[in-house]
């Protein structure tokens, strides 16, 4: 299907894109990557009559870091986020996490505030950002906001964006040097949507115990998941499969999947365990290579 006739605005500027969104209402969408809006658009599952480019806007494709954080730029494009030495080095969860969007020329394509903002709960971005605790700014007619991702998504492709405001970064917290990192993804092609996904970075200490945990699922849920009690089981425990079996067997308390034409609600409660053990062991394994 071709999409149907609109009103295609470049603005230059921050506060021209939002003057746009202001004027034009819930008739207007934010285009950056397009790799999810224009499939939506072509199958008339989204139907805006005015489209906001945001790829000219001076700021928004970047990548710094400030106060302990990585900062992407909302337009900056997945495959960049994805090579980039310094986010591998600060946030080493990010490009294993982004290999299994799509494949490489959506990830050209795709952009990190456009992933974050589209808010599938099966999403690897949005699942990364929330088991990190990181955090959205935006930026509307009322000045400049941040938002933890935990208060962001609300639930599936809706966040708590406002129609008049515009994401302008992405915030990851640099995570100490020498964790370890593991992604198990579950899903009928790689590429495809994930039907249940875990993330994990593990910091072991020199006893061999695990100080740092963060863990956290997508596709479980109606937005991702971090599992702060599986956690809270893992953080003071040896690096044992034991201990990650214990704590990996408490996911089911912490989600509440639904049936979809992927999968049904009991089969992803079933294999939520499974993939988050194999997300930890992944990590604290990476953990003792990388501390080498």
């Amino acid at each position: 299907m071709k999409i149907p006739p609109l009103k295609y605005l470049r603005p230059q500027t921050l506060d021209e894109a939002i003057g746009a969104l202001r004027e034009h209402g819930d008739e207007a969408k934010v285009l950056a990557g397009g790799q999810s809006l224009i499939p939506l658009m072509s199958f008339r599952l989204a139907n805006p009559s005015v489209l906001v480019d945001v790829t000219q806007v001076s700021g928004l494709s970047s990548v710094s870091r400030e106060n302990g954080h990585v900062v992407v730029g909302a337009a900056t494009r997945m495959r960049a986020v994805e090579r980039h030495d310094e986010i591998r080095a600060a946030v080493p969860l990010i490009p294993p996490a982004l290999a299994h969007v799509g494949h490489a020329v959506i990830r050209n394509r795709g952009t990190a505030g456009g992933s974050i903002a589209h808010a599938d709960p099966a999403a690897e971005l949005p699942t990364v950002l929330t088991a990190l605790g990181g955090s959205v700014v935006a930026q509307g007619p009322g000045g400049r906001r941040e938002l933890l991702a935990e208060e962001f998504f609300i639930g599936p492709l809706t966040t708590a964006l406002a129609e008049d405001e515009v994401l302008t970064q992405v915030r990851f917290p640099v995570v100490p040097a020498g964790t370890g990192v593991g992604v198990e993804e579950l899903a009928r092609r790689h590429g495809d949507f994930a039907i249940a996904l875990a993330v994990a970075a593990i910091h072991i200490d020199t006893a061999g115990r695990i100080d740092l945990a963060h863990v956290g699922v997508g596709g479980l849920d109606q937005v991702p998941r971090r599992l702060r009690n599986v956690e809270a089981l893992l953080v003071g425990q040896e690096a044992s499969d034991e201990v990650v079996a214990t704590a990996a067997s408490q996911t089911a308390d912490a989600i509440k999947p639904s049936d979809d034409v992927h999968a049904s609600a009991t089969y992803r409660r079933q294999v939520a365990g499974v993939v988050v053990a194999r997300a930890v062991k992944k990590a604290i394994a990476n953990a003792r290579e990388v501390s080498q």
